[in-house]
């Protein structure tokens, strides 16, 4: 997110802004969200990665920044402790804790004077908190680790990073690897790409740790459903290999300055729909050096011939 901050001299005029230039960089590393990103349509990780167009908040992504904040520090308290209201009455403070952190988010409630949808809201996200306790019992939780970030470079020069929501290790040395999801489950056919996050995970601590974790779990407090894998090597090398040639065309991309949208339904949630071709409109120009120039089209990342 990108923020600005006005200023006065007094005169009532508004004074000149400096913005500070960041030179864009090709993309370095990869993460499980910009890897499902390329995926979903490459202009979209340009525009992210790339460009770093600002996005807007939305209700459902910082209700589930929110839920994991309270989820992650509930295991500060003792065993006994960890009950559901006591839970619920983390909400209040680490919503103020994501406001001072990240004071984009107030903007979601700026048309909402009295506070209702607010309210309903914060309520909401209460609910979430509460039905985790009907999925996992948190008095028989002794985390290894919570909100991990973890780095690995491979073989081929690819690094991988991520945050790992909780990890858990068994006194036989077993690794479970939980991440909470505040909506719902997907469909048993979609179950595979739901699974994608989890694997990259696991690619990454068995890289790093050389241990292929025992158990990958998926904790869906929108439905109230665990979906739960467990990861053999082989299952490790396809994920390996599958983003290996992802970053290949990432790479590709980034040198010739070629991406292309994909339409899809969820171009309805997109902010980015004003600079897309596939909605009439222009994407900023190219900030990196492209390999073969070829047009002004190509270098702005518009559509090009099939």
């Amino acid at each position: 997110m990108e923020t600005s901050t006005d200023g006065g001299d007094g005169t009532g005029a508004a004074p000149p802004v400096e913005t500070a230039v960041v030179a864009a960089v090709p993309p370095a590393s990869l993460s499980p969200s910009r890897a499902g990103d390329f995926m979903q349509c490459p202009l979209l990780y340009r525009f992210r990665v790339i460009d770093k167009l600002p996005e807007k908040p939305s209700e459902a992504a910082t209700r589930g920044t929110l839920v994991h904040a309270v989820l992650e520090r509930l295991f500060d308290a003792p065993a006994a402790e960890r009950t559901a209201p006591r839970a619920k009455s983390l909400v209040p403070g680490q919503w103020d804790r994501l406001r001072e952190s990240r004071p984009e988010v107030v903007e979601l409630f700026s048309d909402d004077p009295d506070g209702e949808r607010l309210t309903r809201w914060l309520g909401e996200a209460e609910r979430l908190v509460e039905r985790w306790f009907t999925l996992e019992d948190p008095t028989r939780l002794e985390p290894a680790e919570r909100e991990l970030f973890v780095e690995a470079q491979l073989d081929s020069g690819l690094k991988l990073r991520g945050i790992i929501d909780r990890v858990d290790v068994a006194p036989t040395g077993e690794v479970r690897i939980v991440d909470y999801k505040t909506g719902k489950a997907p469909r048993p056919e979609y179950a595979e790409g739901a699974l994608f996050q989890m694997k990259f995970y696991a690619l990454v601590v068995w890289r790093l740790k050389q241990v292929v974790p025992r158990r990958l779990q998926l904790v869906y407090l929108g439905s109230g459903d665990v979906l739960t894998y467990d990861p053999v090597v082989a299952d490790l090398e396809r994920v390996e290999r599958k983003l290996l040639a992802l970053w290949e065309a990432i790479r590709e991309a980034t040198e010739t300055g070629d991406w292309r949208p994909r339409p899809t339904k969820l171009c309805g949630w997109c902010d980015h729909q004003a600079v897309c071709p596939e909605f009439g409109g222009t994407p900023p120009p190219y900030p990196l050096p492209v390999r073969s120039p070829g047009s002004a089209a190509g270098a702005q990342g518009r559509m090009g011939p099939d």
